[in-house]
């Protein structure tokens, strides 16, 4: 926890790209939180490598009011008491990522799309590949929920959590993981 929270002040405002995290314990592993002042950056994986998500996180700030508020709504939705998240959005990528992370978005709750349903509802239907690509470098897990994505013949394809987690997420979601809807 920064020092100014410690001792009862405002903590000082964070510059736009500045970017903080807490960790969180959930049914699917530990998850690294991050945010900057704008709104929620990230959602990582304890196992995520160097590579898939770059972001150039500044300090731990466990009482950061964006990761409170993250841990929150994911404790609600593993509880089964939260079917969308409310958070503001930080996504940092190129606007080709952009675009597909928003997409992921509309995807409701307990539904699946392909990367082909993707690609053709951004108006790239022949980008399949660079859908499924872009939708493997989601930053933010589960809010925007990349785990809805599934293969052209509805089988589990690569997720950055392990395909055990997002068949555990999407299970949640149908109600087949013995919690309540």
């Amino acid at each position: 926890m920064n020092k100014a929270r410690q001792e009862g002040q405002a903590p000082p405002a964070l510059s736009r790209g500045s970017l903080v995290y807490k960790w969180v314990d959930s049914p699917v592993g530990r998850l690294k939180l991050v945010a900057t002042d704008e709104g929620l950056a990230g959602i990582l994986w304890a196992t995520d490598g160097p590579g898939r998500v770059r972001l150039k996180i500044d300090a731990e700030d466990a009482g950061h009011p964006v990761l409170a508020e993250a841990e929150r709504q994911l404790a609600e939705y593993f509880d089964g008491r939260r079917r969308t998240f409310t958070l503001k959005l930080d996504f940092a990528g190129t606007a080709f990522q952009r675009k597909v992370w928003h997409a992921l978005l509309t995807i409701p709750f307990g539904e699946t799309r392909s990367y082909a349903q993707i690609a053709k509802q951004i108006g790239s239907p022949a980008a399949s590949r660079a859908v499924g690509a872009a939708n493997g470098r989601n930053p933010i897990s589960i809010v925007a929920p990349c785990h809805r994505v599934i293969g052209a013949g509805g089988q589990l394809t690569g997720f950055a959590g392990g395909l055990d987690a997002k068949a555990y997420l999407l299970a949640l979601e149908t109600g087949r993981a013995g919690v309540r809807q």
